[in-house]
């Protein structure tokens, strides 16, 4: 085979074999093929789709480039969860300890920051000391002695995906339902958890826009679980503004750990009440859903999820002196504001590009290279349907002496909509699917 083909293959939208998608998956992983030529099929993927097949053979094959799991060992139904990405999503920081405290052993992969969403690694990276990558021997161990870990992708586990997850983030062939589903799927396999609960977003702060793609994307992916026996249920919320108040990598690790003692913005701990408790009940720790939610209550009101939160940043190396002062630690140097010019209510925020301002302030990635400043960011002060007056602070900006706050201010003040209007909220959880 050459991939020159393939890529000509797929250029003129016919439908790659499954041996011709282990190729290209093969190849890449192992360097014999150019990022350039990778980039060009990737992009014709993006353009002309992918078939359910394709799809399911690019899943396996990314899943399969390196070792696949095997939990068995372990006591329990280890389960996994994952999100599509949103601005200010930092649900599974709070999610993994409850439910791991709730005594379901929580085995999780995640990835860097993909575009204008933040990446939960890249969250926990900003905690001094804590790892993120280990070998499949420590991998195990955190889950058997501690119920709970959460590592970046490493060479061995889903390498393919790994490389190719990087190259979509910088050639925009980020928001294909294919590429994700084949993307999310692949790592939740190769992390041998028994079963799944993926968190889709949609909206201006997601790379889903509609509900319509991501019922497709959340059946797509469900379809893929059962296929391959591990029970997978899809929740799709909204990602109209930011998630919580907080964007940036630092100040999301705050406001997780204000949730797991119980304080924290509503729509952050809704999300995560949701989610937990469909971790909980997959887990069978509760014969309903309803029930699971009662259950994740009390681990927070009784401090054993905020408990468990702490024990999982000791074992990965983690500053418990951090944690236990986390208000002080990595403030940035200036913040500025950005306040309301005129009387009204918040119309809308766009998240999109909310997260790309917080990217030039350097709380994310615009190119592979690209290093992150985990202290700098944005905090809302205000959020859709607030009421606001002339002068009142709707957002700081927490940054380091960056070169242009005025052209941050300008940029803020065009995706934040003041009307005279009270707005109504989008939906936070739009529906379940199993």
């Amino acid at each position: 085979m050459r991939i020159l083909d393939i890529i000509d293959k797929k250029k003129k939208g016919l439908e790659l074999s499954k041996e011709e998608i282990k190729y290209f998956v093969d190849e890449y992983t192992n360097g014999n093929i150019p990022d350039y030529q990778a980039s060009a099929l990737i992009m014709a993927m993006f353009i002309n789709k992918m078939t359910p097949e394709e799809t399911a053979n690019l899943t396996l094959s990314m899943a399969y480039s390196g070792k696949v799991l095997d939990l068995s060992d372990i006591e329990g139904i280890k389960v996994d969860k994952h999100s599509t990405g949103g601005v200010g999503d930092k649900v599974s920081l709070v999610v993994a300890p409850i439910v791991a405290s709730c005594k379901i052993p929580v085995a999780k992969m995640s990835g860097r920051g993909l575009g204008f969403t933040g990446g939960t690694i890249d969250k926990l990276e900003s905690i001094e000391g804590f790892k993120t990558n280990m070998t499949i021997d420590e991998f195990k161990s955190h889950v058997r002695d501690h119920g709970i870990v959460v590592c970046g992708q490493t060479d061995a586990l889903a390498p393919a995906d790994k490389k190719i997850y990087a190259l979509r983030d910088v050639t925009s062939t980020v928001d294909n339902i294919s590429l994700i589903a084949a993307s999310i799927m692949s790592k939740k396999i190769a992390s041998g958890a028994d079963a799944i609960v993926l968190d889709i977003k949609v909206g201006s702060g997601a790379f889903m826009k509609t509900i319509e793609d991501a019922e497709i994307l959340a059946k797509t992916m469900v379809d893929i679980g059962r296929n391959l026996n591990k029970r997978t249920i899809c929740i799709i919320s909204g990602m109209d503004e930011p998630l919580g108040f907080g964007i940036g990598n630092i100040i999301e690790v705050r406001e997780a750990i204000e949730v797991l003692k119980g304080n924290g913005p509503k729509d952050l701990l809704e999300v995560c009440l949701t989610i937990s408790s469909i971790m909980v009940y997959l887990g069978k720790k509760a014969n309903s859903i309803d029930d699971a939610r009662e259950i994740v209550l009390k681990s927070i009101n009784d401090g054993s999820a905020y408990r468990k939160f702490r024990e999982w940043i000791e074992c990965q190396g983690g500053d418990l002196s951090i944690i236990d002062n986390i208000s002080e630690y990595k403030k940035a140097s200036r913040i500025n504001t950005f306040v309301a010019k005129e009387d009204g209510y918040i119309g809308s925020i766009n998240a999109q590009e909310i997260g790309k301002i917080a990217m030039l302030l350097g709380a994310g990635r615009e190119t592979k290279e690209s290093v992150i400043d985990s202290s700098v960011g944005l905090i809302f002060e205000k959020k859709v349907s607030d009421y606001v007056k002339v002068g009142d602070v709707i957002c700081q900006i927490h940054h380091n002496g960056y070169k242009d706050i005025n052209m941050i201010i300008e940029q803020l003040d065009k995706n934040i909509n003041i009307s005279k209007q009270k707005q109504t909220k989008g939906e936070l959880i739009y529906r379940i699917i199993k």
